[in-house]
């Protein structure tokens, strides 16, 4: 054969490969992908989703803050007369500045962590180790004993190995003291602020005052 021939014999294989992969593709093989795209797929759609719904719930907790000049104006404190209003009270400041009261929770937890160096330090490490795992991860998988260790089994054992350290730098206290501080903090304004309800009713009888 000549170059030629070889060259037009060469081409026609190919074009016969390639219509009967069509083929099979063809007869009932379309929905087939392999399992590690799949999984790749199926990582990269969950991501999307929970950063989607992270950045909805922001969204919405963002839109539900009320103007901090209402949430701090002074004329709006009252003692409540008896204690028989105050649960309504409550529940109902709660409902309008949800989103106020969870910015005052992570300013609680922000001053906790500043004023706390060890356990800044021990924050910091961990995220270190996490952040040095998913670098190591996007290399290669890491296998122990020619198994497999998932990103999550790492994290989990960065985690575990972490614990220690956080209880040398007070972390238990530390918790403690956002979640009584944050109790505080918010059953206070939300028991002597008044509803809307009541700031209504708190004017008409000042104006009933001045008509007498």
């Amino acid at each position: 054969m000549s170059a030629n021939e070889l060259n037009l014999f060469d081409k026609h294989l190919h074009v016969q490969t390639v219509m009967a992969d069509k083929e099979g593709l063809l007869e009932g093989q379309l929905d087939y992908v392999p399992s590690e795209k799949n999984n790749f797929k199926s990582r990269i759609m969950s991501l999307t989703l929970s950063n989607v719904s992270a950045r909805e719930w922001f969204h919405k907790t963002r839109e539900s803050v009320k103007p901090w000049t209402e949430f701090l104006n002074s004329k709006k404190f009252a003692i409540p007369k008896t204690v028989a209003p105050l649960p309504k009270r409550i529940v109902k400041n709660i409902e309008a500045f949800q989103g106020n009261y969870l910015f005052v929770f992570l300013g609680l937890v922000v001053v906790c962590i500043i004023t706390s160096p060890l356990l800044l330090v021990a924050i910091a490490a961990c995220l270190g180790a996490c952040y040095i795992i998913s670098l190591k991860n996007q290399e290669q998988k890491i296998t122990i004993m020619g198994r497999e260790v998932t990103l999550a089994q790492q994290y989990a054992a960065v985690g575990a190995l972490s614990f220690p350290l956080f209880w040398l730098a007070g972390a238990g206290s530390a918790v403690f003291w956002v979640i009584g501080a944050s109790f505080f903090v918010i059953m206070l304004h939300a028991s002597f602020y008044m509803t809307q309800e009541e700031q209504e009713g708190f004017d008409l009888e000042l104006d009933d005052i001045q008509t007498v």
